[in-house]
């Protein structure tokens, strides 16, 4: 394990290390809710725009080829959880399961800037998934920089029910029985059908959800979501999977919940999303 004292907390610049400190308790919430077991999940910062003019990150160790990256990603800056990392190891290791690395100006590989302490350190095998989807929110949502993947409980088991295959129907049972998801998850949930995890068709899939709605719910696998910080990319999978978790648990008791009618409805939309 290296122990350079660049790799320490301290050395970097206060705008990124309270990012990095917030990912460090979003961790936490996603392990307390069980949507992180062992190595689920895998979180993405573009931290381009934090790091102050006058500061430099000491390079650490060679480029590692990654030929696969896209080119417009070139300079990229991202910080990243690492391959098979658990995410609650971020809580007291995450010098060690986690990175920031920049993309090269060829954009054909990286180099680490810290972190990556762990023995045989990779970053997550979704990286080129997440280096996608972050040149997709530069270019369309240039105020997001967060990008989450978890496994919410209730919402994946949802993608298991024929109610997924109905976007509109699916959203419109969520928004009715939990106002606050309409409020605060105004675009609602895309239904994006079942890709294999880290894959090309996957990305594309999810960045044309990203275009109208505010998750990706992949369907029998997980959840998505980005936001200004990590902070609000959580919040807005934890409002929307206590629809979920409603709307199931009324299933189980044996009855259809009548929800908010299109009047009520209306009402909410005027006073808070006009």
């Amino acid at each position: 394990m290296r122990d350079s004292k660049r790799d320490h907390d301290g050395y970097l610049p206060e705008s990124v290390k309270s990012e990095v400190e917030k990912v460090v308790e979003v961790a936490g919430y996603l392990w307390q809710k069980g949507w992180a077991e062992r190595n689920a999940g895998n979180i993405s910062l573009r931290i381009n725009s934090l790091v102050p003019d006058d500061f430099q990150f000491t390079e650490r160790g060679n480029v590692v080829p990654c030929a696969t990256l896209p080119a417009e990603a070139a300079g990229f800056i991202l910080f990243v959880t690492g391959a098979g990392a658990r995410l609650r190891d971020l809580i007291h290791r995450k010098e060690e399961v986690s990175c920031i690395l920049r993309i090269n100006n060829e954009a054909n590989g990286y180099v680490l800037l810290w972190g990556g302490n762990a023995e045989d350190f990779r970053p997550t095998t979704e990286l080129i998934s997440h280096v996608q989807i972050q040149l997709f929110l530069q270019q369309h949502k240039p105020d997001h920089h967060a990008v989450l993947h978890t496994h919410c409980t209730e919402l994946i088991l949802l993608s298991h029910h024929p109610l997924f295959n109905d976007e509109e129907a699916f959203n419109h049972a969520l928004w009715k029985l939990c106002p606050e998801i309409r409020v605060f998850v105004p675009l609602g949930i895309s239904c994006t059908p079942y890709a294999v995890s880290g894959s090309d068709t996957l990305a594309k899939l999810s960045m044309e959800g990203l275009q109208n709605r505010d998750i990706i719910l992949w369907e029998k696998h997980g959840v998505l979501a980005t936001g200004k910080d990590i902070t609000e990319a959580f919040d807005f999978l934890d409002v929307a999977n206590k629809g979920a978790e409603m709307l199931l648990k009324a299933w189980a008791a044996g009855f259809e919940p009548a929800g908010m009618n299109a009047q009520q409805m209306a009402e909410l939309e005027r006073l808070f999303l006009s």
